[in-house]
Protein backbone atom coordinates (compact mmCIF):
# COMPACT_ATOMS: atom_id res chain seq x y z
CA UNK A 1 0.00 0.00 0.00
CA UNK A 2 1.26 3.33 -0.73
CA UNK A 3 0.58 5.25 2.21
CA UNK A 4 1.39 8.70 0.91
CA UNK A 5 -1.62 8.61 -1.93
CA UNK A 6 -3.77 6.12 -0.24
CA UNK A 7 -3.34 3.67 -3.00
CA UNK A 8 -2.78 -0.20 -3.13
CA UNK A 9 0.45 -1.04 -5.70
CA UNK A 10 1.35 -4.29 -7.08
CA UNK A 11 2.86 -5.48 -10.65
CA UNK A 12 -0.20 -7.14 -12.06
CA UNK A 13 -4.23 -7.13 -11.21
CA UNK A 14 -5.70 -10.23 -12.06
CA UNK A 15 -9.43 -9.23 -12.79
CA UNK A 16 -11.28 -12.64 -11.97
CA UNK A 17 -10.72 -15.60 -9.87
CA UNK A 18 -12.18 -18.30 -12.40
CA UNK A 19 -9.56 -21.30 -13.37
CA UNK A 20 -7.94 -18.95 -15.90
CA UNK A 21 -6.97 -15.87 -13.77
CA UNK A 22 -5.92 -18.35 -10.69
CA UNK A 23 -3.73 -19.90 -13.01
CA UNK A 24 -2.20 -16.70 -14.46
CA UNK A 25 -2.06 -15.07 -11.06
CA UNK A 26 -0.10 -18.76 -9.78
CA UNK A 27 2.40 -18.60 -12.71
CA UNK A 28 3.09 -14.83 -12.27
CA UNK A 29 3.57 -15.16 -8.72
CA UNK A 30 5.99 -18.07 -9.38
CA UNK A 31 7.95 -15.45 -11.06
CA UNK A 32 8.75 -13.31 -8.18
CA UNK A 33 6.13 -11.16 -9.70
CA UNK A 34 3.64 -9.31 -6.80
CA UNK A 35 -0.34 -9.98 -7.74
CA UNK A 36 -3.26 -9.15 -6.84
CA UNK A 37 -6.52 -11.44 -7.81
CA UNK A 38 -9.92 -9.07 -7.32
CA UNK A 39 -12.87 -11.39 -7.36
CA UNK A 40 -16.63 -9.47 -7.98
CA UNK A 41 -18.26 -12.46 -6.12
CA UNK A 42 -18.46 -14.09 -2.54
CA UNK A 43 -16.25 -17.02 -4.11
CA UNK A 44 -13.52 -18.13 -6.58
CA UNK A 45 -13.95 -20.86 -9.77
CA UNK A 46 -17.03 -18.36 -11.90
CA UNK A 47 -18.92 -21.23 -13.76
CA UNK A 48 -16.80 -24.02 -11.27
CA UNK A 49 -19.12 -23.41 -8.16
CA UNK A 50 -20.34 -25.95 -6.15
CA UNK A 51 -23.83 -25.27 -3.80
CA UNK A 52 -25.25 -27.25 -0.88
CA UNK A 53 -29.49 -27.41 -1.82
CA UNK A 54 -31.13 -29.50 1.61
CA UNK A 55 -28.11 -31.38 1.97
CA UNK A 56 -26.93 -32.46 -1.88
CA UNK A 57 -23.61 -31.16 -4.04
CA UNK A 58 -25.49 -29.34 -6.71
CA UNK A 59 -23.11 -28.07 -9.37
CA UNK A 60 -23.70 -24.54 -11.49
CA UNK A 61 -24.49 -26.77 -14.49
CA UNK A 62 -23.50 -30.69 -14.86
CA UNK A 63 -19.71 -30.31 -15.04
CA UNK A 64 -16.98 -33.19 -15.44
CA UNK A 65 -13.32 -33.69 -14.93
CA UNK A 66 -10.86 -35.33 -17.75
CA UNK A 67 -7.72 -36.71 -15.77
CA UNK A 68 -5.88 -36.45 -19.86
CA UNK A 69 -6.08 -32.47 -19.32
CA UNK A 70 -2.51 -31.75 -19.27
CA UNK A 71 -2.62 -28.30 -17.00
CA UNK A 72 -4.62 -30.16 -14.77
CA UNK A 73 -2.49 -32.98 -14.25
CA UNK A 74 0.47 -30.52 -14.29
CA UNK A 75 -0.85 -27.92 -11.58
CA UNK A 76 -3.20 -30.17 -8.97
CA UNK A 77 -2.63 -33.30 -7.40
CA UNK A 78 -5.61 -35.27 -8.66
CA UNK A 79 -5.85 -37.65 -5.40
CA UNK A 80 -6.90 -34.28 -3.58
CA UNK A 81 -10.15 -33.92 -5.55
CA UNK A 82 -11.27 -37.47 -4.55
CA UNK A 83 -12.27 -37.93 -8.30
CA UNK A 84 -14.97 -40.93 -9.25
CA UNK A 85 -15.03 -42.06 -12.26
CA UNK A 86 -17.71 -42.33 -14.69
CA UNK A 87 -18.01 -45.64 -16.46
CA UNK A 88 -16.51 -45.41 -19.78
CA UNK A 89 -18.87 -45.23 -22.68
CA UNK A 90 -22.32 -44.32 -22.34
CA UNK A 91 -26.10 -45.38 -22.74
CA UNK A 92 -28.30 -44.19 -25.33
CA UNK A 93 -32.34 -44.30 -25.39
CA UNK A 94 -33.63 -45.12 -29.12
CA UNK A 95 -37.38 -44.95 -28.35
CA UNK A 96 -37.75 -48.52 -27.50
CA UNK A 97 -34.54 -49.50 -25.37
CA UNK A 98 -31.19 -48.76 -24.28
CA UNK A 99 -27.98 -48.99 -26.05
CA UNK A 100 -24.52 -49.11 -24.70
CA UNK A 101 -21.63 -47.56 -26.44
CA UNK A 102 -18.15 -48.34 -25.44
CA UNK A 103 -14.61 -46.93 -26.59
CA UNK A 104 -13.19 -49.75 -28.44
CA UNK A 105 -9.95 -49.89 -27.41
CA UNK A 106 -10.82 -49.99 -24.23
CA UNK A 107 -13.75 -52.28 -24.16
CA UNK A 108 -13.49 -54.11 -27.41
CA UNK A 109 -15.68 -57.21 -26.01
CA UNK A 110 -18.66 -54.43 -25.30
CA UNK A 111 -18.38 -53.19 -29.01
CA UNK A 112 -17.89 -56.54 -30.67
CA UNK A 113 -21.76 -57.19 -28.45
CA UNK A 114 -22.30 -54.01 -29.51
CA UNK A 115 -21.97 -55.46 -33.32
CA UNK A 116 -23.44 -58.71 -32.61
CA UNK A 117 -26.92 -57.06 -31.50
CA UNK A 118 -27.16 -53.92 -34.43
CA UNK A 119 -26.06 -51.34 -32.71
CA UNK A 120 -23.13 -50.61 -34.96
CA UNK A 121 -22.41 -52.15 -38.24
CA UNK A 122 -18.83 -53.81 -39.10
CA UNK A 123 -18.02 -50.38 -40.89
CA UNK A 124 -18.99 -48.24 -38.35
CA UNK A 125 -17.56 -50.29 -35.25
CA UNK A 126 -14.13 -50.16 -37.87
CA UNK A 127 -14.19 -46.31 -38.38
CA UNK A 128 -14.72 -45.80 -34.76
CA UNK A 129 -11.55 -47.70 -33.65
CA UNK A 130 -9.18 -45.77 -36.56
CA UNK A 131 -10.54 -42.19 -35.42
CA UNK A 132 -10.24 -43.29 -31.63
CA UNK A 133 -6.29 -44.49 -32.39
CA UNK A 134 -5.04 -41.63 -34.58
CA UNK A 135 -6.64 -39.31 -32.02
CA UNK A 136 -5.35 -41.08 -28.82
CA UNK A 137 -1.29 -41.49 -30.36
CA UNK A 138 -1.40 -38.77 -33.11
CA UNK A 139 0.64 -35.16 -31.43
CA UNK A 140 -1.47 -32.91 -30.47
CA UNK A 141 0.21 -30.56 -32.58
CA UNK A 142 -0.95 -32.51 -35.81
CA UNK A 143 -4.12 -32.87 -34.61
CA UNK A 144 -4.54 -28.54 -34.12
CA UNK A 145 -3.10 -28.50 -37.63
CA UNK A 146 -5.75 -30.58 -39.31
CA UNK A 147 -8.17 -28.69 -41.79
CA UNK A 148 -10.93 -27.68 -39.94
CA UNK A 149 -14.06 -28.34 -41.12
CA UNK A 150 -17.95 -28.83 -39.02
CA UNK A 151 -17.62 -32.18 -37.06
CA UNK A 152 -20.78 -33.64 -38.80
CA UNK A 153 -18.54 -32.85 -42.42
CA UNK A 154 -15.91 -34.51 -40.45
CA UNK A 155 -17.45 -37.65 -39.35
CA UNK A 156 -19.01 -38.49 -42.42
CA UNK A 157 -15.40 -38.33 -44.44
CA UNK A 158 -14.31 -40.77 -41.57
CA UNK A 159 -16.70 -43.22 -43.20
CA UNK A 160 -19.33 -43.26 -40.34
CA UNK A 161 -22.89 -43.92 -42.02
CA UNK A 162 -25.42 -41.41 -41.65
CA UNK A 163 -27.60 -43.50 -38.88
CA UNK A 164 -24.53 -44.49 -36.91
CA UNK A 165 -23.67 -41.04 -36.52
CA UNK A 166 -27.62 -39.76 -35.66
CA UNK A 167 -27.56 -42.64 -32.64
CA UNK A 168 -24.23 -42.49 -31.87
CA UNK A 169 -22.42 -39.45 -32.34
CA UNK A 170 -25.23 -36.41 -32.61
CA UNK A 171 -26.54 -37.85 -28.99
CA UNK A 172 -23.44 -37.84 -26.92
CA UNK A 173 -22.23 -34.67 -28.36
CA UNK A 174 -25.07 -32.82 -28.07
CA UNK A 175 -24.23 -32.27 -24.28
CA UNK A 176 -20.46 -32.18 -24.71
CA UNK A 177 -20.52 -29.18 -27.57
CA UNK A 178 -24.61 -27.81 -26.30
CA UNK A 179 -25.27 -27.32 -29.46
CA UNK A 180 -27.05 -30.41 -31.79
CA UNK A 181 -25.93 -29.67 -35.67
CA UNK A 182 -22.91 -31.07 -35.07
CA UNK A 183 -21.75 -27.86 -36.51
CA UNK A 184 -18.57 -27.33 -33.99
CA UNK A 185 -15.31 -26.96 -35.43
CA UNK A 186 -14.05 -30.70 -36.43
CA UNK A 187 -10.26 -29.52 -34.68
CA UNK A 188 -11.66 -28.91 -31.32
CA UNK A 189 -13.81 -32.28 -31.65
CA UNK A 190 -10.42 -34.24 -32.34
CA UNK A 191 -8.74 -32.76 -29.49
CA UNK A 192 -12.49 -33.45 -27.19
CA UNK A 193 -12.17 -36.72 -28.23
CA UNK A 194 -8.42 -37.50 -28.13
CA UNK A 195 -8.69 -36.26 -24.16
CA UNK A 196 -11.82 -38.53 -23.68
CA UNK A 197 -9.47 -41.63 -25.07
CA UNK A 198 -6.94 -40.78 -23.07
CA UNK A 199 -8.56 -39.99 -19.75
CA UNK A 200 -11.05 -40.64 -17.41
CA UNK A 201 -13.97 -39.02 -16.73
CA UNK A 202 -14.57 -37.74 -13.06
CA UNK A 203 -16.57 -35.96 -10.52
CA UNK A 204 -14.83 -34.70 -7.41
CA UNK A 205 -16.00 -35.59 -3.90
CA UNK A 206 -17.25 -32.01 -2.97
CA UNK A 207 -18.44 -30.37 -6.31
CA UNK A 208 -16.47 -29.17 -9.10
CA UNK A 209 -15.72 -25.95 -6.84
CA UNK A 210 -12.83 -28.04 -5.26
CA UNK A 211 -10.66 -27.17 -8.79
CA UNK A 212 -10.57 -22.97 -8.12
CA UNK A 213 -10.12 -23.64 -4.47
CA UNK A 214 -7.59 -26.22 -4.56
CA UNK A 215 -5.80 -23.44 -7.13
CA UNK A 216 -6.57 -20.50 -5.22
CA UNK A 217 -5.31 -22.50 -2.24
CA UNK A 218 -1.56 -22.17 -3.68
CA UNK A 219 -1.62 -18.65 -3.79
CA UNK A 220 0.64 -16.70 -1.24
CA UNK A 221 -1.10 -14.87 1.26
CA UNK A 222 -2.84 -11.83 0.79
CA UNK A 223 -3.08 -11.76 -3.13
CA UNK A 224 -6.71 -12.75 -3.08
CA UNK A 225 -9.05 -10.28 -2.27
CA UNK A 226 -13.15 -11.93 -2.78
CA UNK A 227 -16.37 -9.28 -3.46
CA UNK A 228 -13.82 -6.70 -4.86
CA UNK A 229 -15.51 -5.59 -8.05
CA UNK A 230 -13.42 -3.54 -10.67
CA UNK A 231 -15.33 -0.76 -12.19
CA UNK A 232 -13.05 0.34 -14.93
CA UNK A 233 -9.30 0.23 -16.13
CA UNK A 234 -7.18 3.56 -15.53
CA UNK A 235 -3.88 3.91 -17.56
CA UNK A 236 -2.14 3.28 -13.94
CA UNK A 237 -4.37 0.43 -13.23
CA UNK A 238 -7.97 -0.39 -11.80
CA UNK A 239 -10.69 1.18 -9.87
CA UNK A 240 -12.43 -1.50 -7.69
CA UNK A 241 -15.90 -0.56 -5.90
CA UNK A 242 -16.07 2.80 -7.61
CA UNK A 243 -14.05 4.29 -5.81
CA UNK A 244 -10.81 2.79 -4.55
CA UNK A 245 -7.70 2.22 -6.96
CA UNK A 246 -5.06 -0.39 -7.23
CA UNK A 247 -2.59 0.50 -9.61
CA UNK A 248 -0.18 -2.17 -11.45
CA UNK A 249 2.06 -2.51 -14.14
CA UNK A 250 -0.36 -4.66 -16.18
CA UNK A 251 -3.85 -5.82 -15.63
CA UNK A 252 -5.09 -9.55 -16.64
CA UNK A 253 -9.07 -9.09 -17.26
CA UNK A 254 -10.02 -13.08 -16.57
CA UNK A 255 -13.57 -12.27 -15.79
CA UNK A 256 -16.93 -13.47 -17.54
CA UNK A 257 -17.01 -12.75 -21.15
CA UNK A 258 -19.62 -10.10 -20.96
CA UNK A 259 -17.49 -8.28 -17.75
CA UNK A 260 -14.41 -8.66 -20.43
CA UNK A 261 -15.96 -6.86 -23.11
CA UNK A 262 -17.23 -4.02 -20.66
CA UNK A 263 -13.67 -3.55 -18.99
CA UNK A 264 -11.97 -3.89 -23.05
CA UNK A 265 -13.81 -2.18 -25.43
CA UNK A 266 -13.46 -3.73 -29.05
CA UNK A 267 -12.61 -6.79 -27.47
CA UNK A 268 -14.66 -9.18 -29.21
CA UNK A 269 -16.17 -12.64 -27.73
CA UNK A 270 -17.34 -15.23 -29.62
CA UNK A 271 -21.58 -16.33 -28.70
CA UNK A 272 -21.88 -18.86 -25.91
CA UNK A 273 -24.06 -21.71 -25.63
CA UNK A 274 -26.79 -21.76 -22.69
CA UNK A 275 -27.46 -24.77 -20.84
CA UNK A 276 -29.91 -25.86 -17.98
CA UNK A 277 -29.76 -28.06 -15.36
CA UNK A 278 -32.22 -29.92 -13.54
CA UNK A 279 -31.68 -32.19 -10.05
CA UNK A 280 -34.39 -33.79 -9.23
CA UNK A 281 -34.42 -36.31 -5.75
CA UNK A 282 -35.68 -39.65 -6.26
CA UNK A 283 -36.59 -42.48 -3.31
CA UNK A 284 -34.32 -44.90 -5.43
CA UNK A 285 -31.90 -45.16 -7.85
CA UNK A 286 -33.14 -45.25 -11.63
CA UNK A 287 -29.91 -46.86 -12.92
CA UNK A 288 -27.61 -48.79 -10.80
CA UNK A 289 -24.31 -47.36 -12.49
CA UNK A 290 -22.65 -44.06 -13.23
CA UNK A 291 -22.77 -43.94 -16.62
CA UNK A 292 -24.52 -41.02 -18.52
CA UNK A 293 -27.55 -41.47 -20.75
CA UNK A 294 -28.51 -39.79 -23.55
CA UNK A 295 -31.40 -39.79 -26.01
CA UNK A 296 -31.75 -40.06 -29.91
CA UNK A 297 -34.67 -38.29 -29.77
CA UNK A 298 -32.77 -35.02 -27.96
CA UNK A 299 -35.29 -34.31 -25.50
CA UNK A 300 -32.48 -33.92 -22.91
CA UNK A 301 -28.27 -33.39 -23.74
CA UNK A 302 -27.66 -36.09 -20.96
CA UNK A 303 -29.06 -37.52 -17.56
CA UNK A 304 -26.75 -38.85 -15.01
CA UNK A 305 -27.41 -40.24 -11.13
CA UNK A 306 -24.67 -38.25 -9.32
CA UNK A 307 -25.36 -40.58 -6.69
CA UNK A 308 -24.15 -43.44 -8.32
CA UNK A 309 -20.62 -41.62 -8.96
CA UNK A 310 -20.74 -39.73 -5.50
CA UNK A 311 -22.88 -41.49 -2.94
CA UNK A 312 -22.27 -38.69 -1.00
CA UNK A 313 -23.83 -36.16 -3.55
CA UNK A 314 -27.08 -36.66 -1.26
CA UNK A 315 -28.69 -37.66 1.97
CA UNK A 316 -28.86 -41.36 2.64
CA UNK A 317 -31.37 -43.20 0.83
CA UNK A 318 -31.97 -40.88 -1.99
CA UNK A 319 -30.67 -40.52 -5.46
CA UNK A 320 -29.53 -37.31 -6.83
CA UNK A 321 -30.61 -37.25 -10.86
CA UNK A 322 -28.64 -34.08 -13.09
CA UNK A 323 -30.34 -34.00 -16.29
CA UNK A 324 -29.26 -31.00 -18.88
CA UNK A 325 -30.85 -29.61 -21.57
CA UNK A 326 -30.00 -27.01 -23.96
CA UNK A 327 -31.04 -23.62 -23.88
CA UNK A 328 -32.98 -21.28 -20.75
CA UNK A 329 -35.69 -22.89 -18.85
CA UNK A 330 -39.09 -22.77 -19.91
CA UNK A 331 -42.75 -23.42 -18.25
CA UNK A 332 -43.45 -26.92 -18.59
CA UNK A 333 -40.42 -27.50 -20.22
CA UNK A 334 -39.21 -29.37 -16.36
CA UNK A 335 -42.26 -31.96 -16.66
CA UNK A 336 -41.46 -32.48 -20.77
CA UNK A 337 -37.89 -33.50 -18.92
CA UNK A 338 -39.30 -35.96 -16.16
CA UNK A 339 -41.63 -37.59 -18.95
CA UNK A 340 -38.57 -37.98 -20.97
CA UNK A 341 -36.65 -39.42 -18.14
CA UNK A 342 -39.61 -42.10 -17.22
CA UNK A 343 -39.07 -43.16 -20.81
CA UNK A 344 -35.49 -43.33 -20.92
CA UNK A 345 -34.90 -44.88 -17.30
CA UNK A 346 -38.20 -47.11 -17.31
CA UNK A 347 -38.92 -45.48 -14.15
CA UNK A 348 -41.63 -43.50 -12.31
CA UNK A 349 -40.43 -40.20 -11.86
CA UNK A 350 -43.72 -39.11 -10.43
CA UNK A 351 -42.65 -39.23 -6.89
CA UNK A 352 -39.35 -37.33 -7.93
CA UNK A 353 -38.65 -34.00 -5.88
CA UNK A 354 -37.42 -31.26 -7.81
CA UNK A 355 -34.62 -30.17 -5.66
CA UNK A 356 -33.11 -26.80 -8.34
CA UNK A 357 -32.78 -25.88 -11.65
CA UNK A 358 -29.52 -23.78 -13.18
CA UNK A 359 -28.97 -22.16 -16.10
CA UNK A 360 -26.20 -20.97 -17.17
CA UNK A 361 -26.13 -18.36 -19.98
CA UNK A 362 -22.04 -18.78 -20.77
CA UNK A 363 -21.83 -22.35 -20.40
CA UNK A 364 -19.27 -22.83 -23.17
CA UNK A 365 -17.97 -20.46 -26.28
CA UNK A 366 -19.40 -21.36 -29.87
CA UNK A 367 -16.28 -23.23 -31.45
CA UNK A 368 -17.25 -23.03 -35.21
CA UNK A 369 -14.57 -24.01 -37.76
CA UNK A 370 -12.51 -21.42 -38.45
CA UNK A 371 -12.10 -20.63 -34.95
CA UNK A 372 -8.83 -20.60 -33.31
CA UNK A 373 -7.98 -22.76 -30.86
CA UNK A 374 -5.79 -20.18 -28.84
CA UNK A 375 -5.16 -16.10 -29.13
CA UNK A 376 -2.90 -13.48 -27.91
CA UNK A 377 -4.17 -12.41 -24.67
CA UNK A 378 -2.58 -8.89 -25.34
CA UNK A 379 -4.61 -6.58 -25.82
CA UNK A 380 -2.60 -3.47 -25.97
CA UNK A 381 0.30 -1.88 -23.23
CA UNK A 382 -0.28 -3.36 -19.78
CA UNK A 383 -3.55 -4.76 -21.02
CA UNK A 384 -4.05 -8.58 -21.50
CA UNK A 385 -7.25 -10.89 -21.44
CA UNK A 386 -7.39 -14.68 -20.88
CA UNK A 387 -10.20 -16.69 -20.21
CA UNK A 388 -11.79 -20.06 -22.42
CA UNK A 389 -13.23 -17.57 -24.60
CA UNK A 390 -9.44 -17.24 -25.87
CA UNK A 391 -8.69 -20.71 -26.07
CA UNK A 392 -10.42 -24.23 -26.19
CA UNK A 393 -13.86 -23.80 -24.02
CA UNK A 394 -12.73 -26.21 -21.49
CA UNK A 395 -11.24 -26.22 -17.85
CA UNK A 396 -8.08 -27.36 -19.31
CA UNK A 397 -8.47 -24.08 -22.53
CA UNK A 398 -9.46 -22.13 -19.56
CA UNK A 399 -5.78 -23.00 -17.79
CA UNK A 400 -3.68 -22.75 -21.11
CA UNK A 401 -4.83 -19.45 -21.42
CA UNK A 402 -4.26 -18.15 -18.21
CA UNK A 403 -0.91 -20.01 -18.42
CA UNK A 404 -0.23 -18.14 -21.97
CA UNK A 405 -1.23 -14.55 -20.16
CA UNK A 406 1.39 -15.22 -18.02
CA UNK A 407 3.86 -16.02 -20.23
CA UNK A 408 3.21 -12.62 -22.20
CA UNK A 409 3.21 -10.53 -19.38
CA UNK A 410 6.55 -11.54 -17.52
CA UNK A 411 8.20 -11.32 -20.83
CA UNK A 412 6.25 -7.56 -21.41
CA UNK A 413 7.33 -6.70 -17.87
CA UNK A 414 11.30 -7.81 -17.78
CA UNK A 415 11.71 -5.76 -21.08
CA UNK A 416 10.23 -3.09 -19.98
Amino acid sequence: MDSRRGTERCDVVVVGAGVAGLACARDLGARGLRVRVLEASDGVGGRMRTDRVEGCVVDRGFQVLNTAYPQLRRRLPLRELRLRPFTPGFLVHTGSRRLRFADPTRAPGQSLRGLAGGVAGPRDLAALAALTGWDMLAPAALVRRARDTSTRRALSGAGFSDGFVERFFRPFLSGVFLEDGLATSSRFFHLVWRSMARGTICLPAAGVTAVPELLASTLPPGTLALESSVTALTDDGVVVDGGREVAARAVVVASSPAAAARLLPGLTVPPYRTVTTYYHLAPRSPLREPTLLTDVRRRFANSCVLTEVHPGHAPRGYALVATSVLGEDAGGRQQAVLDALAECYDADTGGWESLTVRTVSEALPAMEPGLPLSRRTRRGAGRYVCGDHRATGSVQGALASGARAAREVAADLSGA
